[in-house]
């Protein structure tokens, strides 16, 4: 889907970005988890950030969730990427990652923002570099633990019109762990973020 804020060869321009950038935060996930790691096509749209539930599909709006959020900002392009992660893969992953005890509240956590560590800033800094941008990252805060995908993206990100969204579904081979990445783009940013795609389309 895209509208007149974006063309039709910007649009797959974006999707490439995010695959490099995917890829490479993908790398960095299965050397932490010695593990495979399935990729998708990522899915790029402009959309109100208050229709997200709507986009998501590869998460039920009704799974209960746990969620992370980190805002960027690099040359006048600003955004926030959100991780959302399914409750149900909080054992596998702990499993992978070795991790001993009590799956409490708190572990679940550590894992939470070990996971969104590696691929937010992965992520960021992957398109970022391809577009010659040095995104600063903001500290991540956790948004919600085990509450429902709708809850999460009710109460966030309702204060822009429009954003340049791009989608990604992490899972991993054998395994119930998966986790949906979001990067939304400020609609402010996008005329910039167009000006740097139709500099490579060139």
């Amino acid at each position: 889907m895209t509208n007149q804020l974006i063309t039709e060869d910007q649009r797959d321009c974006y999707q490439e970005l995010s695959n490099v950038a995917m890829g490479q935060a993908a790398d960095r996930l299965a050397q932490l988890l010695e593990a495979y790691i399935i990729l998708p096509i990522p899915k790029i749209n402009i959309i109100a950030p208050c229709d997200l539930h709507m986009a998501l599909s590869g998460v039920d709006s009704e799974d209960k969730a746990s969620s992370v959020c980190q805002g960027f900002i690099g040359s006048g392009i600003a955004g926030e990427a959100l991780l959302i992660f399914n409750d149900t893969s909080f054992s596998d992953l702990a499993s992978l990652m070795k991790y001993k005890g009590e799956l409490d509240d708190q572990t679940q956590l550590e894992l939470l923002m070990d996971v969104s560590s590696v691929l937010i800033g992965a992520c960021i800094q992957g398109i970022g570099s391809q577009i010659d941008v040095s995104f600063s990252q903001s500290h991540p805060v956790v948004l919600g633990q085990h509450v429902s995908v709708a809850n999460i993206l009710q109460d966030e990100h309702t204060h822009w019109d429009q954003s340049l969204t791009v989608e990604i579904h992490y899972t991993i081979e054998n395994m119930s762990v998966d986790c949906e990445l979001l990067l939304l783009f400020t609609e402010d940013s996008i005329a910039k973020l167009n000006q740097r795609i139709d500099y490579l389309l060139d």
